[in-house]
């Protein structure tokens, strides 16, 4: 992962930089934080430190316990120029949320406190998160200042629209998402080569979620999918730079920053959303879980209790894996998801690969407590069509995304080194 700096400076948004950087630590990048003195007003340094495991500097003149080094490295021997050392080692230097007076003072150059100085010595990416009333945001001054600074390669996240601190008062200045502001730091990342990835303007289509086929207007059949492992891997794969495309099956979940979604209900929805997505994409991961079953002849209107106990017949869905994966062309990856019950769940679903003429399935077994569907973690059995195998302990569906990207990328490389050419991809986009 990445180094991260993150800049906090004086506005009441500040708390909002706390959940990014926990945000980004849970991502495993390494964190280090410069607060202006002005933004301890706001959020303690004691916070930031027992997020990022890292001490937290507002001055140019106090001594870093942590001699410019980031979590889980080795204390360097000697102590650096404290203004120097942290965005020297920085991979990106965000600033969040970046006020009006900081905006001002790094579009002019100045370097009046350890946030500002650690700006003008940054080799690394610059991003700046303005916050403020949107007045102030919309003041010529402002605007102009904004605009030198994109001039001179600084990248700005934009605000959004909506509440802001004054009681009653709606208007643009607010700042973006934690997990926004994560996902424009990851493509920057990935924009800059950081991390190695490649996936890089590569098209992933992704399912998430569980369908529902109705009984009436109210009832359905369904199962406890809760779409968090598509999601975990439509965020990883945005993160490697990917242009992703979410089929969302019934999810609840905030959804994961500049990813396209489209949202369908039951497993036909699915299957001609997945055709119609097909042709666009490099990659398909289907990790939603298809109804097996539909009731024949659901009704529309709700089934009474005073009515009796309703027969109902059910009919198979249509394999949308197996159908979709018929479609594929030579140059596309096609990556399954098995949820089976027992100790022989890799072997069903070694079977499920060949069968399905899959790149790669990946297996878990249901049977495990605390694992699977409507559960946070996941153990999984990674396999792949030319033999691979892949072992993932039990762990939180982000590893397990992570994994899953890893097998995505070998088996991309595979397939270039096999027919010669390289798989498609585009310049990635700008933040």
């Amino acid at each position: 992962m990445a180094r991260l700096l993150l800049g906090v400076s004086g506005g009441i948004a500040a708390y909002k930089a706390l959940e990014m950087a926990r945000l980004a630590v849970k991502r495993e990048h390494a964190v280090r934080v410069i607060q202006t003195p002005t933004s301890e007003r706001f959020v303690g340094r004691a916070s930031f430190e027992a997020i990022t495991g890292g001490p937290v500097l507002s001055s140019e003149f106090e001594p870093d316990p942590a001699r410019g080094s980031y979590p889980g490295e080795t204390l360097p021997a000697r102590a650096p120029i404290s203004h120097l050392a942290l965005v020297e080692r920085a991979e990106l230097y965000l600033i969040a949320p970046a006020t009006a007076n900081t905006l001002a003072k790094l579009a002019h150059g100045h370097a009046d406190n350890l946030l500002t100085a650690a700006a003008l010595a940054a080799a690394c990416p610059v991003a700046v998160a303005p916050a403020m009333n949107n007045r102030m945001y919309l003041n010529p001054a402002t605007r102009a200042n904004l605009e030198l600074l994109e001039e001179r390669g600084v990248t700005v996240i934009g605000p959004t629209e909506g509440p802001l601190a004054s009681h009653g008062e709606q208007g643009i200045g607010r700042l973006a998402e934690p997990a926004e502001l994560l996902a424009a730091c990851e493509s920057l990342l990935t924009a800059v080569g950081v991390g190695g990835t490649n996936l890089a303007g590569v098209r992933v289509l992704v399912t998430a979620g569980g369908t529902r086929e109705p009984i009436d207007s109210v009832r359905f059949v369904g199962n406890r999918s809760s779409g968090r492992m598509g999601y975990a891997l439509a965020r990883e794969a945005g993160r490697r730079g990917a242009e992703v495309t979410l089929i969302a099956a019934n999810v609840g979940l905030e959804a994961p920053a500049g990813v396209r979604i489209l949202r369908v209900q039951t497993a036909a929805e699915l299957a001609q959303a997945c055709r119609n997505e097909l042709a666009g994409s490099d990659v398909l991961l289907m990790s939603a879980a298809v109804a097996d079953f539909r009731p024949v002849g659901p009704v529309n209107r709700k089934l009474k209790k005073d009515e009796g106990v309703p027969r109902i017949e059910l009919e198979p869905t249509e394999d949308v894996l197996r159908s979709v994966a018929q479609l594929r062309r030579e140059d596309q990856l096609v990556v399954g998801f098995a949820a089976e019950h027992g100790e022989d769940a890799v072997e069903l679903g070694r079977g499920k690969l060949e069968s399905k003429r899959l790149d790669a399935i990946v297996v878990n077994d249901i049977s495990q407590d605390g694992v699977g569907f409507d559960a946070e973690e996941n153990e999984v059995t990674i396999l792949a069509s030319d033999g691979g195998e892949r072992h993932v302990a039990r762990s939180r569906k982000e590893h397990v995304a992570r994994a899953v990207l890893d097998e995505v990328e070998r088996l991309r490389a595979v397939k270039r080194g096999a027919d010669g050419t390289r798989a498609s991809t585009r310049s990635p986009a700008r933040v």
